[in-house]
């Protein structure tokens, strides 16, 4: 048995170009791993040479260096740009920097069209006991909305999100003894003062 991983010249420019494109971006770092993996090298090498191209600031990091220093000091990173692999690993990580994978929305942009989800998968063990966080889901609708350019829309989720947890309304995952249904009934309410 033998498992190839597909990384492409074109699909490394695109997500490199994307990731130079960010309006507001002071630096760009490229994590890899090309130290050991082949096809590392040649995304590396496609985002420095875009970097370059778009005269955007870079550095490049190896994925565990990236590992470490994302929890050491997260500050000092401005805008990540990685393969599938190592951004899944990283952004779970990152999440626990900010309470969890319950308070983590995601987003999947493509040239024409973008999903958005939580970071979080399915979890089968809790459904039905009414306690999953929906904010890592309503967090990503808020991003939906500012990729739509409905801002001030987005601004009150971000709001009703931020009072609601101020309040303590919690489900148990941010050590809360709140159920889902709490959580969304404090969200409305607070939509309903903005």
């Amino acid at each position: 048995m033998l498992s190839t991983r597909k990384i492409t010249r074109r699909a490394s420019r695109r997500i490199a170009r994307a990731a130079c494109n960010s309006p507001s971006i002071k630096k760009l770092t490229i994590v890899h791993k090309a130290n050991v993996l082949r096809s590392c090298e040649l995304f590396r090498d496609v985002c420095i040479e875009t970097a370059r191209e778009m005269d955007v600031p870079y550095e490049e990091m190896l994925v565990d260096a990236m590992a470490y220093n994302l929890i050491r000091d997260p500050s000092r990173f401005d805008t990540i740009v990685t393969t599938n692999l190592f951004g899944d690993i990283l952004s779970d990580e990152a999440a626990a920097l900010i309470g969890g994978l319950g308070l983590s929305p995601s987003a999947n942009i493509g040239d024409r069209y973008a999903l958005f989800e939580p970071v979080h998968g399915s979890a089968p063990d809790i459904a039905g006991k009414g306690i999953a966080n929906p904010l890592a889901a309503v967090l990503s609708a808020k991003m939906l909305l500012e990729w739509d350019g409905k801002f001030e829309q987005a601004e009150k989720i971000d709001k009703a999100v931020t009072m609601t947890l101020d309040s303590g309304i919690m489900t148990p995952d941010l050590g809360g003894k709140y159920k889902t249904s709490d959580v969304r009934s404090s969200l409305l309410k607070q939509l309903e003062k903005l």
